[in-house]
């Protein structure tokens, strides 16, 4: 009996380990994500700010998948286009399913964004991200972010008020680092999204988009429906 208290005290730890990124996830159980994103500049200045907040559910809601509240300083040079921003996130993350146990993050990330037009109404903007990530219970990690997205309105040339447009996007996340702490490693490929949405502009500065998106994990691949909302003031 002796012998085995050590192994019986070990299990009792690990039953105390937040089980969010372990936990069986249902991959044909379609969540939905609510989303907020804004932005603006002070003034006639080169500076702004920028933001998003993120409600995210494992089902159609109430199941807590993560919610994330982030925002940043931007800086547009002078006869440029890119712009780019510091920002800070602070992400809680829930287990699948009946369980409540989280995961607390904070997040630091710089970002280039880089908007162009193709041809007369073909909208792309290329973002590059990079983060630097305090999990809970994990050491210091890094991560690589590259995304593309498309914009096409149907009915006018432009994404003014009154506008129908496809959205599109695919985004890439690479790993900086593959050991997380404690012996533990994770693949250099984190994951990949793949978006398809039809948006709608209620005013020039404000948008509202309805779609669906595939996330593909080295474990899973599940499917998000997102509704969001896109501000400009």
């Amino acid at each position: 009996m002796m012998k085995q208290l050590p192994i019986l005290f070990a299990l009792s730890c690990m039953s105390l380990i937040p089980t969010t990124l372990s936990s069986q996830v249902d991959e044909s159980q379609t969540g939905a994500w609510y989303m907020y994103f804004w932005n603006t500049t002070f003034g006639e200045s080169n500076f702004g700010l920028q933001g998003d907040i993120q409600y995210r559910n494992w089902d159609l809601g109430g199941d807590l998948e993560q919610l994330l509240l982030r925002g940043g300083l931007t800086y547009q040079p002078n006869n440029s286009s890119i712009k780019f921003t510091l920002g800070y996130g602070n992400i809680t993350t829930g287990e699948f399913g009946d369980g409540t146990a989280t995961v607390a993050e904070s997040r630091i990330y710089q970002e280039a964004l880089l908007p162009q037009k193709v041809g007369s109404r073909f909208y792309l903007t290329h973002r590059f991200r990079f983060e630097q990530r305090w999990v809970e219970g994990q050491d210091t990690r890094t991560r690589w972010r590259y995304a593309i997205f498309l914009n096409v309105p149907f009915n006018k040339s432009t994404l003014e008020k009154g506008a129908v447009y496809l959205a599109l996007y695919n985004e890439l996340f690479i790993n900086g680092g593959r050991n997380i702490g404690d012996g533990r490693m994770v693949e250099v490929f984190d994951r990949n999204r793949t978006y398809g949405a039809l948006g709608y502009s209620l005013a020039d500065n404000f948008r509202t988009q309805l779609g669906y998106m595939q996330q593909t994990t080295d474990n899973i691949s599940k499917g998000q429906l997102q509704l969001s909302l896109h501000h400009s003031f």
